[in-house]
């Protein structure tokens, strides 16, 4: 993502003055939305797509059988009306009935278990621990099935609220993976009416969306989707009115746009944090990280406050879990807390026979402005760090082939509200686990599979304070998403980050 100077948003005001009636004239009922900087949606499929932009289609144009309250993060029955554990390892579900996908199939028990019997079978999936759970599908009859997981699986509900939509099964089995993607059936608040792969999709409002799901009837008719990953061309649409939204801004456009006449700005928090990863098992064949000491340096090393204050604008909060606060089983109060002091990061560093510091690579996704602050830091206490900014797709390829000792990085979750989602996801002793702490290990198995809520909290709480002891990671700050929109737009940012083109209408 670029940044735009204050001579390219000039330059993008002026054009908007030309052209400003296309902003006012919202007779057509379209919403015109741009996105860019999270990843083109090469599969419209998000079982093997999975991008940010991918959840977000699949929010609108499908439906999982839980719906989660963005709000309230309340559990609501979606294309399932109720469900029920029958024991530790089965959910049985009862079906919403007179539900249609767009092209007509009805859906019932059979779409279910064709959905998830495939996925959760298939090595193709992108995110395999999305899925992984589920041990087989059962068809009980026509409007009731059984969820059977491999183990106890306590956090299956909040995963279902995921991006796991139900496929039609006749026309998914027809048409494939790649069917699908080229022309998406779903029974979600919008149909699929073009799709133009990494240049624009056009959705129409579902008509028929009136079967009692708690996701809103979309209140505009049409949604066209332009993939641009210039920001500075997104602003200079914005401006110009050619799009009414943006999920894309950085903080310094934020501000710049703030005051700009009939466009409005924003930043929210969301479930993502930002975190420093550290190679503790020395997977990368370098040695200083593997050291505790040398861990516990750096994150004395790093003023997370003042990246919070001069970089995010104080938006987002400087946090001590490895996981959001606001995720279940997020405790808070097991979490160490390192303080900015240059002074004992450079104690444990002579302590760790590094008085004169040493060299190291630091890893980032790019942008990641604010790795340069990181590196400052570091030098500050005798660490000289070599920024390797990388396109996702390098950065990815350097830490699956243990390329990377420290790596600046952010998980959201797959905007699920469950510890599991992140801590389970990168320490349990898989490829992702650059700790190999067997101890946190097993507690995760525990938080894990417990079917007692209090019980789960106790051992992510060992985990946390294991994780934080050892320093496996220096979390920075909870992410923030920021906005541009045509302040005619009756827009609504939401903690999960996703955006839900039906819960927007015009002013």
């Amino acid at each position: 993502m670029k940044r735009i100077g204050l001579f390219g948003l000039m330059t993008a005001l002026t054009l908007s003055l030309g052209v400003h009636d296309a902003r006012a004239d919202k007779s057509d009922d379209t919403l015109r939305i741009a996105w860019g900087s999270n990843g083109v949606m090469h599969n419209a499929d998000n079982y093997y797509g999975n991008t940010r932009a991918g959840i977000w289609f699949t929010k609108s144009v499908w439906d999982t059988l839980i719906e989660r309250d963005p709000v309230t993060l309340e559990y609501k029955g979606n294309l399932a009306t109720g469900w029920t554990w029958i024991d530790d390892t089965t959910l049985e579900f009862k079906l919403r009935q007179g539900v249609r996908f767009h092209n007509g199939e009805p859906f019932d028990a059979d779409d279910v278990v064709y959905t998830y019997t495939r996925m959760s079978t298939d090595e193709g999936v992108k995110i395999k621990r999305l899925v992984n759970w589920i041990g087989a599908v059962e068809k009980i009859d026509q409007y009731t099935v059984r969820i059977r997981t491999k183990t106890a699986f306590p956090q299956a509900i909040e995963y279902l609220t995921g991006p796991l939509p139900i496929y039609p099964n006749e026309y998914y089995e027809k048409v494939g993976s790649e069917g699908m993607s080229n022309m998406p059936v779903g029974t979600g608040p919008y149909k699929v009416v073009n799709m133009k792969p990494g240049e624009e999709y056009t959705l129409v409002r579902n008509d028929d969306y009136d079967w009692g799901s708690p996701k809103s009837k979309a209140k505009i008719k049409h949604v066209i989707i332009r993939e641009i990953p210039d920001i500075q061309t997104q602003v200079a649409e914005l401006l110009a009115g050619g799009i009414d939204m943006t999920p894309d801004l950085t903080t310094d456009l934020v501000e710049k746009l703030q005051g700009v006449p009939d466009v409005s700005a924003e930043q929210a928090e969301t479930l993502r944090i930002y975190y420093i990863g550290l190679d503790a098992a020395g997977r990368s064949g370098v040695k200083p990280v593997t050291d505790v000491r040398v861990r516990r340096a750096i994150s004395h090393a790093v003023n997370r406050k003042s990246i919070v204050d001069n970089l995010m604008r104080g938006a987002a909060k400087v946090i001590d879990t490895p996981c959001h606060p606001k995720q279940f089983g997020c405790v808070a109060s097991a979490a160490v807390s390192y303080d900015y002091n240059v002074e004992t990061a450079k104690k444990l560093l002579a302590e760790a026979g590094y008085p004169d510091g040493f060299e190291l690579d630091l890893f980032a996704e790019a942008p990641a402005h604010e790795a340069e602050a990181i590196i400052g830091d570091l030098a500050a206490v005798g660490i000289q760090a070599k920024l390797n900014r990388l396109p996702w797709e390098a950065y990815a390829d350097a830490l699956a082939k243990n390329k990377a000792s420290v790596f600046l990085t952010n998980w959201g979750s797959n905007s699920l509200a469950d510890a599991a989602a992140i801590i389970s996801y990168f320490f349990s002793n898989n490829a992702d686990d650059f700790a190999r702490d067997a101890e946190v290990t097993e507690w995760l198995k525990v938080a894990d599979t417990s079917t007692d809520p209090e019980k789960r909290k106790e051992f992510y709480g060992k985990a946390i304070k294991r994780i934080t002891e050892q320093s496996y990671v220096l979390s920075l700050f909870t992410g923030v998403r920021s906005y541009g929109y045509d302040s005619n737009l009756n827009f609504i940012p939401f903690v999960d980050e996703v955006l839900r083109f039906h819960e927007y209408s015009w002013k």
